[in-house]
């Protein structure tokens, strides 16, 4: 009892310097180590040391704690049930993974069946790498896609089985997938699977080729595309947002430059690191996310200074090297290209630019003109970097 008292302390010791290091606030660090002692007191009483934790200890957990709650209360959260479940889990969550290093846990594979159908992902994903040069995102998501197909194949989906799969199977399979979903959606599944069966064939695991078998819809022109804003917009929203001094201001200001002046995808934006402005040449420095490739471009004055006021007067104290950070705890990099929709949707409509369809990112890389907006040319004065 007294090892597992000095276990516990020890792991909510290291919890604590982890909150501080994140710099969560005070009482967001009070209420997640008050959820975590909690839960390291239900293991205790279970005699299960939390080293030894599992989902199911969680899930047993929670379920305890709503039956107390509702002891107590006569009636179930008012809140949703998910924001009641994350203020019991944030804590415990991030406890776990300082114990056990990831969490969740992957789970090992239960049959035979399910190891291969991994394996061979795991040698998809290798593939399309090594010889074809696909960005990491364009892989996970072609691999998730094969996971899907293989699941949904069953017993098909093994070694032996793929080499009997017919055209019926991928129509079969598409057509499922067709009832979920857009159609845009259901050509990038169409372009997953195409991608997976040309693979299965090259290393000889179809009999024969499926890869053309795969017919996904017809989109028609401007089909889907999101709104584009002409310049007289794009300027109208980079203005607005360059009124607002705050740090989440700046931050946004220099995304928009940067949007509006390359027409950069919103990938391209969070993977930019510290080390790709090139202050004494002058260059940007991008990774497309699309092929994996670098190119360089001429770093112009407006966007220089929009990203080195935000470098010197907005971005958290992080060990990141992303220059654009989230502006709450954990401070650290956006997850991905799709983390800078609502931030640019929202910066759009606080300028009163309306719109049809979807004005994220994308709407400021579509002019018809093609041109930077007229913003960008007009804030070039004194440049005031290299910076540090």
């Amino acid at each position: 009892m007294e090892s597992e008292r000095s276990s516990n302390e020890f792991w909510l010791s290291q919890l604590k310097e982890h909150l501080k290091l994140q710099r969560y606030s005070p009482q967001a660090t009070q209420r997640r180590l008050a959820v975590a002692s909690h839960f390291l007191g239900y293991l205790d009483r279970r005699a299960v040391p939390i080293e030894m934790a599992e989902l199911s200890n969680v899930r047993l957990y929670l379920q305890n704690e709503l039956k107390l709650f509702h002891r107590r209360h006569r009636h179930t959260p008012w809140s949703p049930m998910t924001d009641w479940r994350r203020s019991h889990t944030g804590g415990i969550e991030m406890l776990l993974r300082l114990v056990h290093g990831q969490w969740p846990p992957i789970p090992e594979p239960a049959t035979p069946l399910e190891k291969f159908q991994r394996d061979l992902c795991r040698e998809y994903d290798e593939w399309m790498r090594d010889l074809r040069g696909l960005a990491l995102e364009t892989r996970s998501g072609r691999c998730a896609e094969a996971d899907r197909f293989l699941g949904w194949l069953g017993d098909r989906g093994s070694e032996q089985g793929l080499h009997v799969i017919t055209v019926a199977d991928i129509d079969g399979y598409m057509t499922v997938r067709a009832r979920l979903h857009r159609r845009s959606t259901v050509r990038e599944v169409a372009t997953s699977i195409r991608n997976f069966l040309r693979y299965l064939h090259a290393t000889r695991r179809t009999a024969v080729n499926l890869s053309t078998s795969v017919v996904g819809p017809t989109l028609y022109a401007f089909e889907g595309i999101p709104s584009a804003l002409d310049s007289e917009d794009v300027k109208k929203v980079v203005q607005t947002v360059r009124r607002d001094h705050s740090r989440e201001g700046l931050r946004d200001y220099a995304i928009l430059m940067l949007l509006s002046s390359y027409g950069l995808r919103a990938g391209e934006i969070t993977s930019l690191r510290l080390e790709d402005v090139d202050w004494r040449r002058d260059v940007l420095r991008i990774r497309h996310s699309k092929t994996g490739a670098h190119s360089e471009l001429p770093l112009l004055s407006a966007v220089g200074n929009a990203i080195l006021d935000y470098l010197k007067q907005a971005r958290p104290s992080t060990d990141a090297r992303t220059i654009f950070i989230v502006h709450h705890a954990p401070y650290g990099p956006f997850h991905s290209g799709s983390s800078l929709y609502w931030l640019v949707r929202n910066r759009v409509t606080a300028a009163g630019v309306e719109g049809q369809g979807r004005l994220g990112p994308h709407a400021f890389r579509q002019r018809p003109s093609g041109q930077p907006a007229a913003c960008c040319r007009s804030h070039e004065g004194d440049r005031r970097h290299p910076g540090p």
